[in-house]
C-alpha cells in the first residue's frame, strides 16, 4: 500500500485501477500494521473507491446488449432495457 492514501483522483481511474487500489487498501487494513490515522484515511478512500467501482459497473451494465436465442436457433441482440 502507498504511504499516502490519496494518489490520483478517483474520478479519473479506470475500474481496474480503482479495484486494484481498493484491494491494496483492504490488504493493508487487514494487516493491522497501519497507524490509526492512516487506517481511517485509507478506509475513507476505500469507501470512495468502492462507490466509483459500483458506478463503473453500473455504466457497463447499461451498455451490455441483451442477447437472446430465437426459436429458429439464431441469435439476436438488442440494447438492454432498464426497469
Amino acid at each position: 500500500m502507498s504511504e499516502t492514501p490519496e494518489k490520483q483522483p478517483i474520478s479519473n481511474m479506470s475500474f481496474e485501477t480503482a479495484l486494484r487500489e481498493l484491494e491494496d487498501i483492504v490488504t493493508g487494513l487487514e494487516s493491522g500494521d497501519i497507524p490509526l490515522e492512516m487506517s481511517i484515511a485509507s478506509y475513507e478512500r476505500g469507501t470512495e473507491l468502492k462507490k466509483h467501482c459500483e458506478a463503473k459497473l453500473s455504466e457497463a451494465r447499461l451498455r451490455v446488449e441483451k442477447i437472446s436465442l430465437n426459436p429458429d436457433g439464431s441469435v439476436s441482440a438488442s440494447e438492454m432495457q432498464l426497469d
